[in-house]
């Protein structure tokens, strides 16, 4: 039990080197207090407890904000992210080995919850402790998964050296071993390409119109939601300076937006101002009762519609409901999200009228790596990350989307503006540094220049494969290693039992005419 309590206090360390808290030198203490209380050669049950332990206190203190959005989903996300966390170490080597088996494991638990369930649910993940740290630029060189790969990986040395230290064992080849690896990808961060500027900026204002947190569609009137932000919007004074003006996502709720008054208004502001705007619109899918597409359009100041990009990755239980029928059927509230958004499939883009590309990722796709990785690989010079988070109350979401940005901004080498109906908005640099970020609930115009840039980081060329393979190949090589350890092992054994047998055989008779030859 004592074990088992180590493994839940290193979950939580883990929870708190996260955003809002942000104490990111924890993320290596919790693991390394993992592989402390899991030991060297624990039994198979108490790999999975202890594994399953870190993992629930973790991911259910990490994501204590999806309470708000879910509360049978909250439970059920925390317990299965836990026992995938419980089944990496009881798939992983015990022994000498298990310095790089398990930190090998834990990051492809990592790397399916990208994927798995319901299209992925990268919520709380480890890589986003390391935003606000040093080894952040390990995010151009392999994207979020390297560097989750690089904390586990140096953890676990850490905590394996420890624990090897008090046995008396000096064998320390295979952790020193991994660890210099880590410190290589780390040093390959500080050289590897992070694209570059091309001399031309854009001067961008984004808009947050303000209000109260903690709120549903159901509860505020889209039509209140759009005028506050029109509100806002009129403070903005002309200036031949100003080249592009943002609106969060789904601000404007329409049956169908092209023929709209909302659009009217919005071409209105965008002809007082001279410039485009790029807004986001929830509207209904022509006959298709109860879908609904969440999209970013641009507005031209003579009222036309000129770039769409549909969102792809859509929220589990907050845009659509997975097995709706079979959830109805159980009797789960699924009227609380009534419609269900359809996926887009364009490539993740917006044109302005003067032919700069612009990579988006509408809110909950910024946890997604490969979303603004796929705008830039279309030529999106900054990104976009339009989003709403009104409806959840404290700002542990928020912190930690302003914290998936900052990495998104790193992976590309891209400027990235993040604008939000009642906070977070800021500006992103492409070294992941926060400029002017607003306060939570107020309205703000929040206003900068970002430089259009170019070029590809090694994680844009390559994406997350490389790196999914590497950790297949160490994981599977850390227990070929084992297997063939545990052979020697035996084979000696066998032989010293052999002549021990030998001997016991031959009795004291068969020594005494050994001795007495010739």
């Amino acid at each position: 039990m004592k074990r088992l309590g180590v493994a839940l206090l290193a979950g939580f360390l883990v929870a708190f080197s996260l955003p809002p808290w942000g104490w990111w030198p924890l993320a290596f203490v919790g693991v390394a207090l993992l592989e402390i209380a899991v030991g060297p050669e624990p039994s198979r049950g108490a790999r999975f407890a202890r594994g399953m332990a870190f993992g629930l206190a973790w991911t259910a203190t990490g994501m204590a904000w999806m309470w708000q959005l879910t509360v049978p989903g909250y439970i059920v996300a925390s317990l299965i992210f836990a026992n995938l966390h419980g089944l990496a170490e009881l798939a992983s080597p015990n022994g000498r080995w298990r310095v790089i088996g398990r930190p090998a494991a834990h990051s492809l638990v990592e790397a399916l919850r990208f994927s798995f369930p319901f299209g992925g649910a990268p919520l709380a993940t480890l890589g986003i402790a390391q935003a606000d740290g040093p080894l952040a630029g390990i995010a151009r060189v392999g994207g979020v998964i390297l560097l989750t790969w690089v904390v586990f990986q140096v953890g676990f040395a850490a905590g394996g050296l420890i624990s090897d230290a008090r046995r008396g064992e000096r064998d320390l080849a295979p952790a020193v071993s991994a660890s210099a690896v880590a410190v290589a990808v780390l040093a390959l961060s500080f050289v590897a390409p992070q694209g570059h500027g091309t001399g031309k900026f854009l001067d961008v204002a984004a808009v947050q119109g303000g209000g109260e947190q903690g709120t549903r569609a159901l509860d505020v009137p889209s039509r209140l939601v759009f005028e506050r932000h029109l509100e806002a919007t009129r403070t903005i004074q002309p200036d031949r300076d100003l080249d592009l003006v943002v609106w969060p996502e789904n601000v404007i709720d329409v049956v169908d937006f092209e023929t709209s008054e909302e659009l009217q208004l919005v071409a209105a502001e965008a002809a007082r101002l001279g410039v485009p705007f790029a807004v986001g619109i929830t509207e209904d899918v022509p006959g298709q009762p109860g879908r609904i597409t969440n999209a970013q359009v641009v507005v031209t100041p003579d009222g036309q519609v000129t770039s769409r990009y549909d969102k792809v990755r859509r929220v589990p239980f907050g845009e659509y409901v997975p097995l709706r029928g079979l959830l109805d059927a159980l009797g789960a509230p699924v009227d609380q999200v009534p419609t269900n958004a359809i996926a887009g499939t364009g490539p993740a883009v917006l044109d302005l009228p003067d032919g700069t590309r612009v990579g988006v990722a509408i809110s909950w796709e910024v946890f997604f790596g490969g979303r603004v990785r796929d705008g830039v690989k279309h030529g999106g010079a900054f990104a976009l990350n339009p989003t709403n988070g009104a409806s959840y109350t404290g700002t542990i979401l928020q912190t930690q989307q302003v914290a998936s940005s900052r990495l998104r901004a790193i992976e590309t080498g891209r400027w990235l503006v993040q604008v939000s109906p009642t906070g977070f908005s800021e500006f992103v640099t492409p070294e992941g540094d926060v400029i002017d970020r607003t306060a939570v609930s107020e309205q703000a115009i929040v206003r900068g220049t970002v430089e259009l840039r170019t070029g590809r980081t090694w994680y844009v060329r390559a994406g997350d494969a490389p790196v999914i393979v590497a950790l297949v190949v160490v994981f599977a090589g850390s227990w070929i290693a084992t297997l063939r350890r545990r052979r020697r092992l035996l084979a000696v054994r066998e032989t010293s039992d052999a002549v021990s047998a030998s001997s016991d055989a031959r009795g004291p008779e068969d020594l005494v005419n050994v001795r007495a030859a010739p």
